[in-house]
C-alpha cells in the first residue's frame, strides 16, 4: 500500500530533524520483543540488555504492554519534540500530560488491531485512571533508559547527530527535495508529495499538522515509522546513517601517551569500557581489588571521561564522547 504527503511551501518551509530520546526507547525496546534471537545489527548491545532487563522485568510490564512485536503503537510515546535535541525528561513530561481521551483513543486503536487488551490490569488502568497510570509509564520508561540506553547514549547520540548533520548539509546544498527521497527505499519524493510504501503506517495531511518532523533513529532498521496526530506536524522515524558500524569495537591507539597523564591502570579502565561494565566485572578483568577499581571509576567520572547508570544491584560505567576522541589513536 503506498500513502502520500502532500506539501506546500509553507510545508517544505516547516520541515525539520529531531533527536528524540522516546523513539530509541520505543524502537529500542519494540526490536527486544522477540523472545529468541537477537537482532542481527544489533547483536552485541541486544546480548548484554536483554538479561538486564528480564531481571527488572520489564520483559512484561508497561511497555510490553504499549508496545506490540509490529504494528500500531501508542502515539503518545512519541511527544513531538519541542527543540532538535530534547532530554529524555521533557520528552517524560510531555508523556505525563497527554489528554485522557486521547489516551483511551490510542488504546482503541491498539485493541482494534486483534489484540486482546481487555484482560491486561494494566490496560484497564490507563483507561480508568490514565493520570496515575502514565506516571507509572513514565517511571517505567526511566528505568528501561537506564539499563538499556543511557549507557550507550553517548555513542548512539553522536551517530544520531552526525545524521541530522549530514543531512542538513544536503539540504543546504542539494534542497529538501534531494534529501526527502533518499531518506528510505521505502520512501521517494515526488512532485512535491512524500510517498511511503508501508504496510501498517502512512502519512496523510488529513491526519497531522503542517510540515513534517524528520527523526533519525538506531534501532528503527529496517523499516520507517511514523506518527500523525493533530495537531501536530506528522513525524517519520527513520534508519540514521552508520548504523552498521555502530556497535563496533572502537579502535585504540598505544595506551602509553593517555597513560603518561592518567597513569595506566585508569587507561586501561578506559579502553575496556568501550562496552559498559561494572566494578565487579572490570575488577576481575584486571585482577584488581573493587576497591581500588571504584577509586579510579571515581576520579574518571569527576573528570568527565566516564558516566555511571544504575542497573538493578549493580552500577554500570560507561566511556564518555570525551574519552573516547582521548582513546582514539592519534594519526600520522
Amino acid at each position: 500500500m503506498e500513502t502520500g504527503l502532500s506539501f506546500t511551501a509553507a510545508d517544505l518551509a516547516q520541515t525539520r530533524f529531531a533527536v528524540s530520546p522516546m523513539w530509541e526507547v520505543v524502537t529500542s525496546f519494540r526490536l527486544l520483543r522477540p523472545a529468541e534471537g537477537e537482532p542481527p545489527l544489533h547483536r552485541r548491545w541486544a546480548a548484554q540488555v536483554r538479561p538486564r532487563l528480564t531481571e527488572a522485568g520489564l520483559d512484561r510490564g508497561w511497555l510490553a504492554a504499549l508496545i506490540p512485536e509490529g504494528g500500531y503503537l501508542a502515539d503518545f510515546l512519541n511527544p513531538t519534540p519541542a527543540t532538535p535535541f530534547p532530554t529524555l525528561a521533557a520528552e517524560l513530561d510531555a508523556i505525563r500530560q497527554t489528554p485522557p481521551e486521547r489516551v483511551r483513543t490510542e488504546l482503541d486503536m491498539l485493541g482494534a488491531e486483534g489484540r486482546d487488551l481487555g484482560r491486561q490490569p494494566r490496560i484497564r488502568l490507563l483507561r480508568e485512571a490514565p493520570e496515575a497510570a502514565l506516571r507509572k509509564v513514565a517511571a517505567e520508561i526511566e528505568t528501561y533508559w537506564e539499563l538499556a540506553l543511557a549507557p550507550y547514549w553517548d555513542r548512539i547520540r553522536q551517530l544520531l547527530e552526525a545524521d541530522v548533520f549530514h543531512r542538513a548539509r544536503q539540504v543546504a546544498e542539494h534542497g529538501a527535495g534531494h534529501v526527502l527521497g533518499e531518506l528510505h527505499e521505502t520512501v521517494r519524493w515526488d512532485d512535491g508529495t512524500l510517498r511511503l510504501v508501508r504496510r501498517h503506517c502512512g502519512l496523510s495531511r488529513d491526519e497531522a499538522g503542517a510540515g513534517l518532523l524528520l527523526v533519525p533513529s538506531a534501532f528503527a532498521w529496517p523499516r520507517v515509522l511514523t506518527r500523525s496526530v493533530l495537531p501536530d506536524p506528522p513525524q517519520l522515524a527513520y534508519p540514521a546513517r552508520g548504523i552498521g558500524t555502530l556497535w563496533e569495537p572502537r579502535q585504540t591507539g598505544s595506551v602509553d601517551a593517555v597513560a603518561a597523564v592518567l597513569g595506566r591502570s585508569r587507561t586501561l579502565l578506559l579502553a575496556e569500557l568501550d562496552t559498559p561494565a561494572s566494578t565487579t566485572q572490570l575488577a576481575a578483568q584486571f585482577g584488581m581489588s573493587a576497591a581500588g577499581v571504584s577509586q579510579h571509576l571515581t576520579a574518571l567520572r569527576g573528570a568527565g571521561l566516564v558516566t555511571a547508570h544504575r542497573a538493578g544491584r549493580s552500577v554500570l560505567y560507561a566511556r564518555t564522547a570525551v574519552a573516547d576522541a582521548l582513546m582514539v589513536p592519534a594519526e600520522g
